[in-house]
């Protein structure tokens, strides 16, 4: 499959893109420091682009089958207001819309969207403090997603850590199931990439934790 990337650079953008390459993908790797990307291979194209920019995302698009977008911000960028996550899904839904591309998987976290609730109560003001600029603005990515006519899985883990990839998490799709817990960006990087050709997640938007 043809798959795009958009955040490649680092964390699970990176790690999806190694990951959908050893699967066999050909991968096209969107970011403003695309050519920095530490990866060597012949199926890997280093697209170097602003995912804020509809001629760079459109450019991305050609020839692609399926699109991974895995944006994020840095801690700084919590305190401030953010718009970077509903902006460049905006752009990006346009852009597929044209193109016709209809397969998305997008990266969004627990406590995004209507998995807030299930946030505890312990955990809920801490949350709002620090993360809630950012998932306030992927709550509105996550409805703008589901407003549109894309075959979309919204990916939602829990806190991320470095650890190794071990294939042992657990898939939340029911509500009643959803709570916040840890999981490696590796081990969502591999579901990631389970999804590029299963449609068992497509209009869901599961949990995913250890």
């Amino acid at each position: 499959m043809g798959v795009l990337i958009v955040g490649a650079s680092k964390g699970i953008g990176l790690e999806t893109t190694r990951q959908a390459l050893d699967a066999g993908h050909n991968v096209r790797a969107l970011a403003r420091s695309a050519n920095a990307i530490a990866v060597s291979n012949p199926s890997l194209e280093k697209k170097r682009g602003d995912a804020l920019k509809s001629e760079d995302v459109e450019a991305a698009l050609v020839g692609v089958d399926v699109v991974i977008q895995t944006l994020g911000v840095g801690l700084g960028d919590l305190f401030r207001p953010v718009n970077l996550f509903s902006d460049a899904t905006r752009v990006l839904i346009a852009a597929m819309r044209s193109q016709g591309i209809k397969r998305l998987i997008c990266v969004t976290g627990f406590g995004a969207g209507d998995s807030r609730a299930s946030i505890s109560c312990l955990q809920r003001l801490p949350f709002q403090i620090v993360f809630g600029r950012a998932y306030d603005d992927k709550s509105l990515q996550e409805k703008l997603i589901k407003e549109s006519e894309l075959d979309y899985t919204i990916v939602r883990p829990g806190v991320l850590t470095s650890g190794p990839r071990t294939g042992r998490y657990r898939v939340l799709v029911d509500p009643s199931q959803w709570r916040n817990g840890i999981i490696a960006r590796a081990d969502v990087a591999e579901f990631l990439v389970r999804q590029i050709g299963d449609q068992t997640y497509i209009r869901e938007t599961p949990v995913l934790i250890n």
